[in-house]
């Protein structure tokens, strides 16, 4: 059923999204959609090229008579998330996405979609392949590793783009018109420490969380799903306590973006204790159940017999390590006083990797309020401070703050109301926008994020609505011959 996607309308949009399902674009491995994106230009007569940011850049001159109206920038990024279920054998860097359609819905089997942000770069290539819109000057800006580091918006040039508007297409909601966003920033904390022997006579036992929604720590945090690190903290914690547990090793969650959707770890224990510890993770189990439902319905906890490892972490770094993730915040810590349906700042625990010597917390915060980004940096940081690790600050970029009296805004408004007979909404967002950093790179560039409807992106549940995807482009066409 995978080719059917090539046919759903507008086949223009659709048949471009198959063909980025067919390349492998993980962030951090984009070399393949760079030359794709470079060849399938070339193939249609369009002017491309990989800026020194490794973005590409595309350029379609304006229809004749339309040269003189402002240049619009079609912007989107080419990386997506990699996230797949427990049965998937995936291999994000060589492997195509697998589609489906289930109802009103295009689907992937067992991974992420890479709707977000696949879909505004099909959109944009099929600007640049119709003859049949009326526009001025367009450009496209397609970055790289939005969804990790920001590279391309970071190392973004003042002298690429030529625009005067900015349309980012990567909003997952359609009719909606975002003209503000939160900030982000990573937070990393580590540490090394020196192996020691296992007990002898102990046994060691591999603990695995699963069945957990996951989802964008940006547009989801809010949610109420669950972390699959701040409950095994909790499950190793009272492991510690009640039955002689040591810790020898933790891997969960796999993306600072992505809510983590499992986590592992592997225990030794007196031997005498397994039937004990089996029963904790029941009870855990029912626990995590009570507390979630309606929220997450497939939470399980196991716990199974595994070969004994050569080391474990010391018990007094043990103690502070599993404590600093208990008491670590993760989630929303407010919403925006003046706008309380929005999230203002949070903070989300996506990755912890311990074992072999090293421990190692990634954290990404988000918050559109700056001095809010400050205080909960220096939360984190006092957090694992205490607990003896290094804590270190990358990846920063601003909030993009809302411009209520954005011309380009008002005139999408105007154009969704006639041709829908629909009132669009003008809001912010708590998800981080390209936006903001392209907007200080272009101080006078008018900017907005719109898009197709998508759900649960950063999971493998990630889907795009398909009627959502029709009406997109009936309204990026007029918009397009409006501007």
């Amino acid at each position: 059923m995978a080719t059917l996607i090539k046919d759903l309308d507008p086949q223009i949009i659709w048949k471009n999204f198959y063909l980025l399902t067919q390349v492998p674009r993980p962030s951090g491995h984009l070399g393949k959609i760079q030359q794709f994106l470079l060849d399938w230009a070339k193939e249609h007569g369009i002017e491309a090229f990989k800026d020194n940011a490794e973005n590409i850049v595309m350029r379609k001159p304006a229809t004749p008579g339309k040269e003189n109206r402002p240049c619009a920038v079609l912007q989107a990024h080419m990386d997506m998330v990699p996230q797949k279920t427990d049965e998937s054998t995936h291999n994000f860097e060589t492997d195509p996405i697998e589609t489906y359609i289930d109802g009103d819905w295009v689907k992937a089997k067992g991974t992420t979609l890479g709707s977000d942000d696949g879909m505004g770069v099909a959109a944009i290539m099929a600007v640049m392949e119709s003859c049949d819109i009326e526009h001025g000057p367009l450009e496209a800006l397609i970055t790289a590793d939005e969804e990790t580091c920001m590279y391309g918006v970071n190392n973004l040039s003042a002298d690429t783009l030529k625009g005067d508007i900015l349309l980012n297409i990567d909003n997952e909601t359609m009719g909606e018109f975002v003209i503000g966003s939160a900030g982000g920033v990573n937070i990393s904390a580590t540490m090394q420490y020196k192996d020691v022997a296992p007990e002898e006579g102990d046994i060691a036992v591999k603990v695995s969380l699963k069945g957990l929604r996951g989802g964008h720590s940006g547009l989801e945090i809010n949610e109420g799903r669950g972390n699959a690190n701040k409950l095994m903290a909790r499950f190793v914690r009272q492991a510690i306590a009640d039955d002689e547990a040591r810790l020898c090793s933790w891997q969960g969650g796999n993306m600072r973006n992505a809510i983590p959707r499992t986590a592992t770890v592997v225990l030794s224990i007196p031997e005498e204790n397994y039937e004990d510890l089996c029963e904790l993770a029941q009870y855990c189990q029912q626990v995590f159940a009570d507390e979630f439902r309606g929220v997450e319905e497939g939470i399980t906890l196991t716990v199974e017999q595994t070969r004994m490892p050569a080391g474990q972490v010391p018990v007094e770094i043990q103690d502070n390590l599993v404590d600093a993730i208990m008491a670590c915040h993760d989630g929303v810590l407010r919403n925006i006083p003046s706008i309380p349906s929005v999230v203002e700042t949070s903070s989300n625990i996506g990755i912890i990797n311990i074992g072999a010597g090293e421990a190692s917390v990634l954290i990404l915060a988000r918050s559109s309020n700056e001095t809010m980004m400050e205080y909960i940096q220096e939360m984190q940081e006092c957090c694992f401070s205490m607990a003896g690790m290094k804590v270190e600050f990358g990846g920063h970029y601003g909030a993009w703050q809302p411009n209520f009296d954005s011309p380009i805004t008002a005139k999408m408004v105007e154009v969704y109301g006639k041709l829908f007979n629909e009132e669009a909404k003008v809001q912010v967002c708590h998800a981080g926008l390209e936006c903001s950093i392209i907007g200080g790179v272009y101080p006078k560039m008018d900017l907005v994020s719109f898009g197709p409807t998508l759900r649960s992106p950063h999971t493998p549940d990630e889907r795009c609505n398909i009627p959502s995807v029709a009406k997109f482009w009936v309204f990026l066409k007029a918009l397009l011959e409006e501007i």
